[in-house]
């Protein structure tokens, strides 16, 4: 088996929600990489390409991202550079220096019209210039033809950042009610959760597979990776007040789409469903609620 210390990952991303979790999840599988926007600024190529050439990993991680979803309406050349043209990029250097690149994308490359969980394969149709930008990225990973695992996930929280936890928490010291967005369903997921799924996927290549290119060859493509179950922005917002067990309860006031209008249109159904995550590499991501509970207990 080879040497860890050998073994070198390249993190992108390492001051937001999921790339400081990535720090933490994936010790001792390697020689961890920290790249943050200083060092690996996702908008100059350049750099990205000075970046991995010099680095030489065996795996790069990428959850950076233009995320800012209502900016982005009015930003579409830097989100679509960021999130559409530089996973091409880096999926490039990847196939060059021999790297598997895991990179992130969304629920928001579906227009959320489908009944029930959505599968992988279903038809994409955003209804952002974010959702656009994610799928533009997709698609240039999957065009150059390096080894890689694209993990599309939902409603993404952390303890820390901004995020809509910390949100709900901040203003439930201000307000004794909230109007909550409820006909949008989907599965609040914890960067921890996602952090940790992605160090089982990473553990299980590096470490049973070393060096069989053939197995992450075949298990490349996209996978949907999300806590399991499902709620409303209203119903994970109600769990959160209930979990943080604050002294004062803000009542929770169910209202639709139509009366919190934003500049980016969201998709009202963003189940995604993890059954091929979870029949590819023998993983289950946990119940949002648990995750949700655990994130509360660690903050």
């Amino acid at each position: 088996m080879p040497n860890p210390l050998e073994r070198t990952i390249l993190v992108t991303g390492t001051t937001g929600q999921v790339g400081f979790e990535l720090l933490r999840s994936l010790q001792g599988l390697g020689r961890v990489v920290a790249a943050d926007r200083r060092t690996l600024d996702l908008a100059d190529f350049d750099q990205v390409r000075r970046v991995v050439r010099d680095v030489k990993p065996q795996l790069i991680i990428n959850p950076a991202a233009y995320t800012a979803v209502d900016r982005a309406e009015s930003d579409a050349d830097a989100a679509m550079r960021i999130n559409g043209e530089a996973p091409g990029i880096l999926a490039e250097e990847a196939k060059r220096v021999g790297a598997v690149l895991f990179h992130y994308s969304t629920d928001y490359v579906f227009d959320g019209s489908k009944e029930g969980f959505y599968l992988e394969d279903d038809s994409t149709s955003p209804l952002s210039v974010y959702g656009a930008s994610k799928l533009a990225g997709e698609r240039a990973i999957a065009q150059v033809g390096a080894m890689h695992m694209v993990f599309r996930t939902s409603w993404v929280y952390a303890a820390r950042g901004q995020n809509f936890l910390r949100t709900m928490l901040r203003l439930a010291e201000q307000r004794p009610e909230l109007q909550i967005v409820a006909d949008q369903i989907g599965a609040p997921t914890w960067s921890n959760t996602l952090a940790t799924m992605t160090a089982h996927v990473a553990a299980l290549g590096l470490l049973r597979y070393a060096n069989d290119n053939q197995w992450w060859a075949e298990k490349s493509g996209i996978y949907h990776l999300t806590t399991s179950g499902h709620t409303s922005w209203a119903g994970f917002a109600e769990a959160i007040f209930e979990l943080a067990t604050l002294a004062v309860r803000p009542k929770v006031n169910p209202i639709g789409t139509e009366q919190y209008p934003t500049p980016a249109r969201r998709p009202k159904n963003s189940r995604l469903s993890n059954e091929k995550f979870l029949a590819t590499f023998g993983i289950a991501p946990p119940d949002w609620r648990e995750a949700l509970a655990l994130c509360l207990t660690a903050s």
